[in-house]
């Protein structure tokens, strides 16, 4: 394994900006991430803070305790409560087997950024990973990408959810999910690894009653020594711990949307666009009521009402809510950062450049409340490229680089044009140039003895055109016929490389390389250095 780091070529400005700490975007962030001095002054900071550490890993270690969590992660969950201990921490939602590869990315950057900042600050550094639980799309996790012919397609879970309702709560259709794991494994090519890989999927799938739980399991299984500590933001025993900070935001909700709502407009005249959307009356907290997790906003009275008038509370009922009945209530992707900083000592947040960009309006919002942002860290950006996959990009000089920023489609067409001698789109375009230079005196002529007959030059024109394009096309496919295999090889960089037009980690899952290499890759990449200042790693399998 050798890993490369390369620059992305279209980068979000604001992404961009902010890895150069640039004072427009910069200033809405209470740290530099990527300057050792913040850690030390961060470590310093959080032994000024108090956390109810016993209740917090009490809860901690219930809720790994459903999982079967490895021995590592108790370990660390003890040593939580020591009060010099801090956390590294990021978070993403319940995928299927993972979901896309930023997950796995994701949870690589908190173990490798934990384990350095403990070497440097000498106390203990604990890798955290919040499961967002309690958010309710099902649709954005139910599937995997699997490569078919010379593409990629989503491969579905059939299980239909009516009901708008948390991740956390759903429980699994047995049936629907191992058929799905079973006709996945169908089209995997049989390795050394499959049959190992598959028992452990249908094990982890056995024993789980929801996608959170399965999630759990998978994880725990790839990463069994690294005491990765997972945490389901929907988890009962969690919510007994946020009584007083809901109590907080629900006190403090004009200030945070106010503040959030403004900054945002800030971020817009500034030129970054940011993907999140509020209003000044947002209440940024959601109500469950049965199976349902109803998003709040305040009325002119100042009730606290659902999007869709489901609900009406008064802020006196949202306040009994939070002290009597915690689990009622949840945060949305504005006061979930609040309750994270609430919740644990937090060294630093790893996220992704999505995150980045929400994180860039919450500064009011920690202001607040009286809490500082955390340094907020992008995470590792990684695309993995196996040795048959290198192997041709060799074989058609093709640059990792190339590849990551732009696939190989139209290095596809330049070498497919290229097979005929001359070219075949080159003769054509100069074929369609000679003809219009040809045909010019007599279009003139036509133009000059009749305007209908200046215009059926031009269709006249147009229609040799269009003979020559026919016979260009049925060259290039006589060509495309001849030359499947070499196409295919084309395709197959690019569905690996820049799949869908874009970074690999958003489309691909890790299972196609756990049945190729098993497991011991990611453990690989975890033990690994990355540098966090680099845009992107290409790492060489």
């Amino acid at each position: 394994m050798r890993i490369t780091p390369i620059k992305l070529q279209k980068q979000n400005a604001l992404i961009d900006d902010y890895r150069k700490q640039h004072p427009s975007i910069s200033e809405h962030f209470d740290y530099d991430p990527y300057s050792e001095a913040t850690y030390h002054t961060r470590a310093q900071v959080l032994q000024q803070k108090y956390i109810d550490r016993e209740q917090l890993t009490e809860a901690l270690a219930g809720m790994n305790k459903r999982w079967d969590a490895p021995e590592a992660v108790y370990r660390n969950i003890n040593r939580l409560k020591k009060d010099n201990s801090v956390v590294v921490i990021g978070g993403q939602q319940a995928g299927l087997l993972t979901g896309p590869m930023y997950t796995i990315n994701k949870i690589i950057s908190i173990i490798q950024f934990a384990k350095d900042q403990e070497s440097r600050l000498q106390i203990p550094v604990i890798p955290v990973f919040w499961i967002a639980g309690e958010d309710h799309d099902f649709d954005e996790i139910n599937h995997i990408y699997v490569p078919e012919e010379n593409s990629l397609k989503k491969h579905k879970l059939q299980q239909q959810i009516t009901d708008k309702c948390p991740v956390s709560t759903i429980s699994i259709d047995q049936s629907a999910a191992a058929q799905w794991v079973d006709n996945l494994f169908e089209r995997l090519t049989e390795t050394e690894h499959t049959q190992s890989l598959y028992r452990t999927i249908q094990n982890c799938l056995h024993q789980s009653a929801t996608y959170v739980d399965f999630f759990a399991r998978v994880i725990y299984q790839l990463f069994d020594e690294e005491g990765i500590v997972l945490v389901d933001s929907a988890d009962s025993g969690l919510r007994e711990l946020e009584r007083e900070h809901f109590t907080t935001l629900i006190k403090k909700q004009r200030e945070i949307s106010s503040g959030v709502h403004t900054s945002l407009q800030q971020l817009s005249q500034k030129g970054y666009s940011v993907s999140l959307d509020t209003e000044s009356d947002d209440a940024h907290l959601f109500y469950h009521e049965g199976d349902n997790r109803i998003l709040l906003t305040r009325d002119d009275e100042g009730n606290w009402v659902g999007k869709q008038n489901e609900v009406q509370l008064t802020t006196e009922e949202m306040l009994e809510a939070a002290n009597n009945h915690p689990v009622l209530l949840s945060n949305n992707v504005v006061t979930r950062p609040l309750m994270q900083e609430c919740l644990f000592p937090t060294l630093a947040f790893i996220g992704g450049p999505g995150e980045v960009g929400y994180w860039s309006a919450l500064k009011p919002a920690f202001q607040a409340v009286n809490m500082e942002m955390p340094p907020v860290l992008p995470r590792l950006s990684l695309t993995l490229i196996d040795r048959h996959v290198e192997k041709i990009m060799l074989k058609y000089g093709i640059t990792g680089d190339d590849a990551v920023n732009y696939g190989a489609e139209a290095d596809k067409i330049k070498w497919l044009t290229s097979q005929s001698s001359p070219p075949v789109q080159q003769i054509a375009s100069e074929v369609r140039q000679a003809v219009a230079g040809v045909h010019k005196p007599l279009r003139d002529i036509a133009r000059e003895t009749r305007t209908d007959l200046g215009e059926l030059a031009d269709k006249n024109l147009y229609y040799l055109n269009e003979h020559i394009a026919y016979l260009e096309n049925r060259i290039m496919k006589t060509l495309e016929e001849k030359y499947v295999g070499e196409l295919h090889e084309f395709d197959l960089i690019h569905n690996s490389t820049h799949p869908h037009n874009g970074l690999q980690e958003r489309i691909w899952n890790p299972l196609f390389w756990l049945n190729d290499y098993g497991v011991y890759f990611i453990k690989q990449l975890a033990r690994k250095t990355c540098s966090f200042e680099y845009d992107h790693h290409i790492v060489y399998l």
